[in-house]
């Protein structure tokens, strides 16, 4: 009988799943639904992490990296500094990353202080409900889990406002936070979302609900998964729906769309629950992540182990 997996190894998986999801997902992005399977039928068949759109196979995009720079900031702080956390954020942004998002490109570029640069954006454009907070929560929530349902959730959505000024990101993100926090004890998310929702924002409790109920499916979502609503449930559905890593980040990218983001976002809660065994060697061995504006660095999959490890102290 196959142990469970210990908390050190949920977290070196949530870690290591997002990435490696994000890296799988970056080449069907936008592209349509069933992509993925339609072009690798068979698991483990003709090289499924295989770059393209201008990604190099295994190559993580901003979502990993900028959960990297977020877990860096967490571990030479000793803890949450977000004036440090948005510096690191702008000096990444200034290097030139193949994709950063428009909302966040323009609040990172605004010149506007850290504390207010992101509501400032938002009072302009009453758009920031988009899943680019979401995307990069998975080091955070390693980094906090330990805290309890409050403390991680608020670090949660302290985190998110740095770039999104509606609050639905910052709800959004606080829920993946805690179902992060449950899997790393080895109980079942799942189980815990009708809890967590007690703790989300009243006037976005019931969008929330709305969305992680156990018979919606992603043809049901009313926006495009690049918003922070149907991404994190899309990520929930997948891992509802399917038994095991590799199955719910295949189901994930199927969907079309932000297929980044959403698998990112998928790998991230599914290698909390399976943990890091789970994850395919032969997705994982050519992930690299390229930190612009850290003098060229890249981080291999033992990187992103080793800062798991250190963030889970």
């Amino acid at each position: 009988m196959t142990s469970a997996p210990t908390w050190s190894e949920r977290a070196v998986g949530a870690v290591v799943g997002s990435a490696v999801g994000d890296a799988l997902g970056a080449p069907f992005e936008f592209g349509p639904e069933g992509a993925f399977s339609a072009r690798f039928s068979e698991p483990g068949i003709g090289g499924e992490m295989c770059g393209g759109g201008g990604w190099e196979p295994g190559e993580a995009t901003d979502d990993t990296q900028m959960a990297v720079l977020v877990a860096e900031s967490l571990l030479e702080r000793d803890g949450l500094d977000l004036p440090d956390v948005f510096r690191r954020f702008q000096r990444w942004a200034a290097a030139g990353p193949k994709d950063i998002g428009l909302q966040t490109e323009a609040v990172l570029s605004s010149g506007d202080p850290w504390d207010l640069a992101a509501a400032l954006h938002f009072q302009t454009s009453q758009r920031a409900a988009g899943n680019g907070a979401l995307m990069r929560a998975t080091t955070s929530a390693v980094y906090f889990a330990c805290l309890g349902r409050e403390a991680t959730m608020d670090a949660a959505r302290r985190l998110a406002a740095l770039t999104h000024g509606d609050r639905a990101a910052w709800e959004g993100t606080a829920i993946f936070h805690e179902l992060v926090r449950v899997a790393l004890t080895g109980d079942d998310p799942l189980s815990a979302v009708a809890d967590t929702l007690y703790s989300v924002h009243p006037d976005h409790r019931e969008r929330y609900a709305t969305v992680l109920a156990s018979d919606w499916h992603p043809d049901l979502a009313t926006e495009f998964n690049g918003a922070v609503w149907p991404c994190l449930a899309s990520a929930v559905w997948a891992v509802r729906t399917t038994t095991g890593y590799e199955d719910a980040v295949r189901a994930a990218i199927d969907l079309g769309g932000d297929t980044d983001t959403v698998a990112a976002v998928t790998g991230g809660l599914a290698g909390a629950v399976y943990g890091i065994t789970a994850v395919p060697t032969r997705w994982a061995e050519t992930l690299h992540v390229p930190l612009p504006g850290s003098e060229g660095r890249v981080l291999r999959v033992a990187d992103m182990a080793a800062l798991t490890r250190r963030l889970c102290r």
